[in-house]
């Protein structure tokens, strides 16, 4: 059993995706699975000086190890996908000779439009360059390369939310593989990783759910076999809305600043799930050894009202004692 947890250094890791990492580490560990580190850092726009670094410092303060990766004096580093291009580029330049990839030129606001129908993973592309072959650049802009999708239905390994069975064109039309600006797309990268890493489980956050048919569908185009898939509930903050990096950006820093230890903020991500009583203080060893596996995906599959308990890290560092729970 292999496991993965793949975050991009595009700021802290705020609290729900701390909880995430320790949920794929502890399914995993509990598994006596191998425990693997990726940075998805290929959308280097996106990617903020020093992220990198926060996040490998918050995981091992947290007791997140991993389990392999390139040797930087004794221990072990993450993966960086931006070390991995070729992998990359060598699919990319396999499915152009096979004729399954097009030169699209339409613009975000076209593909914007009310008119474009839309499924769960989004808009569905119509169409509109399927047939053309210019793959050179026009006014000094290259187009983006879509893979032509098969027309079949795709099924989803996944073992926490309902079964996804999903016609793929009508789903997610024909998706880009490399952007217009050069970058590989998430699909192709993830896609390819998941295989050449032979990750056979991958637990991540459920808003990643509509992603998943496309690419277990390029596996499979691949010829590899999909990993299977937990899609665990989000949390959320105070006001019932998903915790993101762009409105709570903050990480582990302001906890740590009013006094929070690993074992208080792994206590209180376990007692979000009610892995463990509210307010109970303990290492991310401590909770491995006191859970199953049969326990910790029960707590996954919950009602997403009764599993996604917000916490409010503004109110608890206006609370006395630091902020720290009783």
């Amino acid at each position: 059993m292999r496991g993965r947890f793949a975050p991009t250094p595009s700021g802290p890791l705020h609290l729900g995706n701390l909880r995430t990492a320790l949920l794929a580490w502890l399914h995993c560990r509990l598994q006596g699975g191998s425990f693997i580190l990726r940075l998805d850092d290929l959308d280097r726009p996106r990617l903020q000086a020093g992220s990198e670094a926060t996040i490998l410092r918050d995981l091992r303060w947290l007791g997140l190890d991993w389990d392999e990766g390139p040797d930087l004096g004794g221990s072990h580093g993450p993966y960086r996908q931006s070390e991995r291009c070729w992998r990359y580029h060598q699919v990319l330049s396999l499915l152009r000779r096979r004729g399954q990839l097009f030169p699209c030129r339409c613009s975000r606001r076209t593909l914007a439009s009310p008119s474009i129908p839309r499924s769960s993973a989004g808009p569905i592309y119509p169409g509109t360059c399927r047939h053309r072959h210019d793959w050179a650049p026009r006014n000094g802009q290259l187009p983006s390369w879509r893979w032509h999708i098969p027309a079949r239905y795709c099924h989803v390994p996944e073992h926490l939310k309902p079964a996804q069975h999903v016609w793929l064109p009508a789903y997610a039309g024909d998706v880009v593989l490399r952007r217009a600006d050069g970058f590989v797309a998430y699909h192709l990268a993830t896609a390819v990783d998941e295989l050449a890493m032979g990750i056979t489980q991958v637990f991540r956050g459920d808003d990643l759910l509509p992603a998943t048919a496309v690419q277990v569908a390029l596996m499979e185009e691949l010829g590899g076999t999909p990993p299977s898939y937990w899609h665990a509930p989000l949390l959320l903050d105070e006001d019932g809305q998903r915790l993101a990096k762009r409105r709570n950006s903050a990480g582990l820093d302001p906890l740590r600043q009013a006094g929070w230890d690993a074992a208080t903020v792994v206590g209180t991500l376990a007692g979000s799930l009610g892995l463990v009583p509210t307010g109970q203080r303990l290492s991310a060893t401590e909770l491995l050894a006191d859970l199953s596996l049969v326990r910790l995906e029960e707590a996954c599959r919950r009602p997403a009202a009764q599993a996604m308990s917000g916490i409010d890290i503004a109110s608890c560092l206006q609370q006395g004692d630091n902020g720290l729970p009783s």
